[in-house]
């Protein structure tokens, strides 16, 4: 175990400061290498310069605007750098524009164009975020320009936290650039916490991605250290003498306040530190104060992961990547038994299962199961995934091949022990959980609904659908009103989710039934009719625009039998606004078996 990580909290801070542009280029350069890979097997290609539909950048002409790259969007790690030395040349020359043609990304703010993320080479030319684009072609004419797309940006955000899922469950994103990863008894896994520092770092550059990193007992210090001092691990108690010699703008606090701090003679966090408490805080507030409280390690400010943390956790690691489906399906058997041993231990079933698989390449795919009632049998975990990945519409690409295969039990409940000898209803329950839950893993829960009785008179009303795997023991123990013996039912076995409209050419008034009708273009003749049933609108639930329904059972020459109604009464209801009387309108709203 890491000599840090032993009972205290760890905190690893990444900064991806050039987010935006890196992923513009990953994507550039993806383009290029799909089109240098499509001409050496002979097919046909758009040309270099649209970079497949994309819209062209603007290299840098004086007097332009800057083009809207519109069809650069959100980048996952899958998406990878073109070999050095080999592939074409034309492509090799155009990547080589990162390192000769600066490259910003530029965002609209308060009616100004300003710089919002740059690359090296504008760094080295003397541009800076927050500069006007106009004064960065002043000092740089040869400049290519790409429009900022935040969405894009926090979804490359986004899939950089899945891949950083496989060194901690606990992974927290830090806005607008950063994340956090609690990595507090996970780092002696890696080789210690300096050893998975620079598994974290180099991984992310070697996908093109410029990063910080840092590693501290609170999740401010790390963050304040990444900014300005990257790659430094301090131990527990340190943090204040680790940041101490830092700007007080490393702290990420209001701009105002950072200068207010400066104006006043206080440069250095350090400065700040050496003042008394409410000295700072009776000048800038109580929120700076806890800010810098936490940035020395004299508290902390807890990290919102995205994901809650499962019950259980069983993963394994693959020294070379697997890709064959045989030894994938293997090695789920073995994590679902596991799994299964970790969790009898303390009497408890899966209620939610999740497999995780990880690629090389860093994309991650992730596929979760729900079931009815709580699992304790390998062999049924291992079955539910099998019908889970045989229904995918995306099947599961393992690219590469996987590295790492995780299954967790996001959910778990205690298992009851049930008399399962002699009670047959046990059995046929559990037989009907199980394929309901086969049923729900090919083609999902909420398409398999159970019904339950609510205390509504309206009849479309009176049932609930709710999903089967969570409502089964609900519906059966369900009291369903009862027929009487002897008696048609008073509901149609199959009653329509909305009514659907009849033509009715006469019917007997005030009250009376059709003779004959038309639904679906075929005509219908009544022969035997009972009703009606006179049924009113719930008027403290609605604005009285609802009219009152009389409903028959109806019969035709062929046999079938109908539940029709008749919207509105005739003398009240169903009347202009002049007052005049107008026909009613006429629906069917079940079947009778």
């Amino acid at each position: 175990m890491s000599a840090f990580s032993a009972n205290r909290r760890r905190i690893l801070s990444l900064w991806l400061p050039r987010l935006p542009i890196d992923r513009i280029k990953r994507k550039l350069a993806q383009s290029i290498a799909s089109q240098a890979d499509a001409r050496e097997v002979g097919e046909p290609s758009s040309e270099v310069s649209t970079l497949a539909g994309l819209s062209p950048p603007l290299w840098g002409r004086v007097g332009e605007r800057g083009t809207t790259d519109a069809g650069v969007c959100g980048l996952p790690l899958s998406l990878t750098l073109p070999r050095k030395g080999g592939g074409n040349p034309a492509a090799d020359a155009s990547l080589t524009n990162g390192n000769d043609i600066p490259s910003v990304v530029v965002a609209k703010d308060h009616n100004a164009i300003l710089l919002h993320a740059i690359d090296e080479a504008a760094v080295h030319a003397g541009l800076s975020i927050g500069l006007p684009l106009a004064n960065a072609r002043a000092i740089c004419p040869e400049l290519t320009v790409y429009d900022a797309d935040p969405a894009a940006d926090l979804k490359t955000l986004n899939d950089i936290a899945d891949w950083c899922d496989r060194f901690t469950p606990l992974v927290a994103l830090d806005p607008p650039y950063g994340l956090f990863l609690d990595i507090t008894g996970c780092a002696h896994l890696f080789g210690g916490e300096r050893a998975l520092l620079q598994i974290v770092t180099n991984a992310l550059s070697r996908r093109g991605f410029a990063v910080g990193a840092a590693i501290s007992g609170t999740s401010i210090a790390a963050r304040t250290l990444t900014r300005h001092a990257s790659g430094k691990i301090t131990a527990d108690g340190e943090e204040a003498q680790a940041v101490g010699p830092l700007p007080v703008s490393a702290l990420g606090a209001d701009p105002a306040i950072t200068t207010g701090l400066r104006r006043a003679g206080l440069k250095t966090i350090g400065d700040v530190a050496a003042r008394a408490p409410h000295e700072i805080s009776a000048r800038f507030g109580s929120a700076f104060t806890t800010l810098l409280t936490c940035a020395l390690g004299q508290g902390d400010a807890p990290i919102s992961p995205r994901k809650p943390l499962p019950d259980y956790i069983v993963e394994k690691r693959f020294p070379e990547p697997i890709v064959t489906d045989t030894v994938i399906a293997l090695t789920l058997q073995s994590l679902a038994k596991m799994l299964v041993v970790a969790m009898d231990k303390q009497g408890k079933g899966a209620r939610q299962l999740e497999a995780s698989f990880f690629r090389t390449d860093g994309a991650v795919r992730s596929i979760m199961v729900e079931i009815g009632r709580p699992v304790t049998r390998p062999e049924m975990i291992d079955r539910l995934f099998r019908e889970r990945l045989e229904a995918l519409a995306d099947p599961l690409d393992p690219g590469f091949g996987f590295d790492l295969i995780r299954l967790a039990a996001g959910r778990t409940e205690i298992v009851v022990q049930q008399q399962r000898d002699l009670d047959a209803s046990v059995h046929d329950n559990d037989e009907l959980s199980a394929l309901i839950d086969r049923i729900a893993a090919r083609i999902g829960g909420k398409r398999v609904v159970v019904h339950l009785p609510l205390q509504s008179h309206i009849p479309e009303r009176s049932a609930l659908a709710v999903p089967a795997q969570h409502h089964l023991a609900a519906a059966i123990a369900a009291a369903w009103p009862e027929r009487v013996a002897g008696e048609p039912p008073l509901r149609p076995f199959r009653l329509f989710e909305r009514p659907e409209p009849i033509k009715v050419p006469f019917a007997t008034v005030p009250d009376g039934p059709p003779h004959q009708f038309t639904w679906r273009r075929a005509r219908h003749e009544v022969v035997r009719v009972e009703g009606p049933e006179r049924i009113a609108m719930e008027w403290w639930q609605q604005d009285g625009k609802r009219l009152t329904r009389d409903y028959f059972r109806v019969e035709d020459t062929e046999g079938q039998r109908f539940w029709i109604f008749r919207d509105g009464l005739y003398e009240s209801e169903l009347r202009d606004e002049d007052g005049n009387p107008v026909p009613a309108n006429w629906y069917v709203h079940g079947l009778f078996a």
